[in-house]
């Protein structure tokens, strides 16, 4: 049995001018780079605002007001991380962002967008089993890993306080079975606003069992 304290629907919310000028340019360096490193395939490139970017602006609802450090595991082309750091600079300016890419033409990618769009996030180069612990606020990452695996992660690199949010597929509900066998949490369910069979996952209260 799945414990859902609460499932809502996430909308995208509204951005400024300035943001969605942040959000052309980086779609224009994503189609610049993606030919020679695989940033994303070359049948999504059509669909990139609405099956990565709209995908990955959903999460900028749980933009925090506060000063907070935001851990985006598995970054590879920005998403969901890029994206909400790009959201996070007129809405939240207090967040911080590290983005975790093992994959080092995609970790100079990211660096090269972040100084052009002049967000306030770095890049660490390295495989995020490997990482001393992040001590971050939130932790977010999307098509990365199980349920299992992602929250073995969050318990090395998440304040005792912190929560995570994960993208999944019409299998959370699977994954959400095998995690429960590891691990103790609560769970709130959102729904995707671009795929109504996905969820995002927002986890908090974590403890091995």
């Amino acid at each position: 049995m799945i414990e859902v304290s609460s499932t809502t629907a996430l909308k995208v919310p509204n951005v400024s001018r300035e943001t969605e000028g942040r959000l052309i340019r980086f779609e224009a360096l994503i189609k610049k780079w993606s030919p020679s490193i695989n940033l994303v395939s070359k049948s999504d490139i059509a669909q990139l605002r609405e099956r990565h970017i709209t995908d990955s602006l959903q999460l900028a609802t749980f933009l925090p007001s506060i000063k907070t450090e935001w851990l985006d595991v598995g970054t590879g082309g920005g998403f969901p991380g890029m994206v909400l750091a790009i959201a996070a600079s007129e809405i939240a300016p207090e967040t911080h962002f590290t983005f975790v890419e093992s994959d080092s033409r995609k970790a100079t990618f990211l660096r090269t967008a972040i100084r052009e769009l002049s967000l306030s996030a770095t890049v660490t180069n390295e495989r995020i089993e490997l990482m001393t612990p992040s001590h971050a606020d939130i932790m977010s990452a999307r098509a990365l890993a199980p349920l299992d695996t992602l929250l073995g992660y969050a318990q090395k690199h998440l304040t005792p306080k912190g929560s995570c949010f994960f993208l999944k597929g019409k299998s959370f509900e699977d994954e959400v079975d095998a995690a429960r066998q590891n691990w103790s949490f609560e769970l709130k369910t959102h729904t995707s606003c671009t795929d109504p069979s996905a969820r995002v996952l927002e986890i908090s209260n974590l403890h091995h069992v």
